[in-house]
């Protein structure tokens, strides 16, 4: 048989395929945006648009890329910033309105009033290529929401009221707005509309600070809206460098780690957990090596006897210093705060006294370390329990509303993680327990 056509042969080049992604540059969005590109001054040789397994829609490198190369370079011309806002038919509306409007509501009303404007306007291809719909959890149905851990879902809800009340605070800006639309502007700038732009420009934007401009309000301008580019997806495992450069007039990314080619090119939005992932970009991150499972306060002292009198002062100590918030178990186990935060807990009477060495990371005794590191196991293992019935509700769910299923499947992987470093951090407690006793 000559070589590279047997099934083995087949079946490699498939699964290769799978990696690496269906090109997607043929489509006639793609097409539409590269000809908008081109007219901006900008055509890109390292990279084309392609379909991904587990990461959707990406660039794909058509060569390899070294260390330290240019991944892309982006002219201004194509980037969306206030001045674009400014410098439209908007300009004279925002100009004039009192109190100022801040840099967020510009960008926003920007793209209600284009993706409006339909085949008018001039901002078509690239709004034809961006999500119809987000999957941040403000967008996601509230009986979705109460399946997320306590932390992140508190934090939902006060980004869901933000939105809300930035919204509310926003319609009589709206309202002046009238004279450019044939339509009713409540049918323009709905709640629904404001919601799909906050989300592009939240989980899309690319860090670009502005000059001041007296036209808006002294929110810092920093947000720029990078067509193309914004398809880069993000890795926790890459580096890269991005900012815009002056000498060249152009938002430039290099990467600080080679990239093979055909493969997905990835940049960092930072070191988030997958907290934080979800909340602000809406996806979840595999094997984040920044993901944790957060303790609550409430989980904190479950297993503590309820007949210690100090433990409200020991409660009020751990708040003074900062030891009551951000207490994890991550990949490696319980965090140094956290195991901290139970050692103070864990104080037998008359070494109370002792408090400031336990802040400062110094052993007390080995009852101490016994006791708090018994503690934080019960509470690992109370997680785990918790999690694996999450998982379930979050499985019959799934069969019994379909219309979610993309939803519940954000926050059944969110789970999914949170227990795999659950059961990680469990085998880590195992063995330091061996190694106490």
């Amino acid at each position: 048989m000559q070589k590279g056509r047997g099934r083995t042969s087949r079946v490699r080049r498939r699964k290769l395929v799978q990696r690496r992604g269906v090109k997607e540059s043929h489509k006639p969005e793609f097409i539409e945006l590269k000809k908008w590109l081109k007219d901006r001054n900008f055509e890109d040789t390292n990279l084309t648009p392609a379909q991904f397994p587990g990461t959707g829609r990406g660039l794909m490198s058509k060569r390899s890329l070294r260390e330290g190369q240019m991944v892309i370079s982006l002219p201004e011309s194509c980037l969306l910033t206030t001045d674009t806002v400014i410098q439209s038919s908007l300009g004279a509306y925002i100009t004039k309105w009192k109190p100022a409007p801040s840099p967020l509501l510009a960008l926003c009303t920007f793209l209600v009033y284009e993706k409006h404007a339909g085949n008018r306007s001039v901002w078509k291809p690239y709004l034809d290529i961006l999500p119809k719909s987000y999957t941040c959890p403000v967008c996601l149905e509230p009986e979705v929401v109460n399946l997320l851990p306590k932390p992140l879902k508190a934090k939902v809800e006060e980004q869901r009221t933000s939105v809300q009340e930035f919204f509310a605070s926003s319609r009589d800006f709206f309202s002046s707005l009238q004279p450019l639309f044939e339509e009713a502007i409540e049918s323009v700038f709905s709640y629904r509309a404001l919601l799909w732009a906050w989300c592009t420009i939240n989980t899309r934007a690319v860090y670009l600070r502005t000059k001041r401009r007296a036209c808006l309000s002294s929110e810092p301008d920093t947000c720029a809206l990078a067509p193309y580019l914004d398809l880069l997806n993000h890795s926790p495992n890459v580096q890269v460098k991005a900012a815009f450069n002056e000498e060249t007039g152009c938002y430039e990314i290099r990467t600080a780690s080679s990239c093979r080619k055909h493969e997905e090119v990835f940049i960092s939005y930072g070191p988030h957990d997958n907290h934080r992932l979800l909340l602000e970009y809406g996806f979840v991150s595999y094997c984040n090596p920044h993901a944790c499972v957060y303790v609550s306060r409430e989980m904190l002292v479950k297993y503590l006897p309820s007949t210690d009198k100090q433990m409200n002062k020991k409660i009020s100590l751990l708040k003074d210093h900062g030891f009551l918030e951000n207490l994890t178990f991550g990949w490696d186990g319980p965090s140094w705060r956290l195991l901290t935060a139970l050692k103070l807990l864990c104080l037998e009477a008359e070494k109370f006294t002792c408090w400031t060495k336990v802040l400062l990371g110094e052993v007390i005794s080995d009852t101490n370390e016994k006791t708090s590191l018994n503690i934080v196991q019960k509470i690992c293992y109370y997680l785990i329990e918790e999690t694996t019935a999450v998982l379930q509700k979050v499985s019959h769910m799934k069969d019994e509303k379909v219309s979610l299923i993309n939803q519940l499947a954000l926050v059944e992987m969110l789970w999914t993680e949170e227990l795999k470093i659950l059961k990680a951090s469990a085998e880590t407690l195992s063995s330091l327990q061996t190694t106490v006793v």
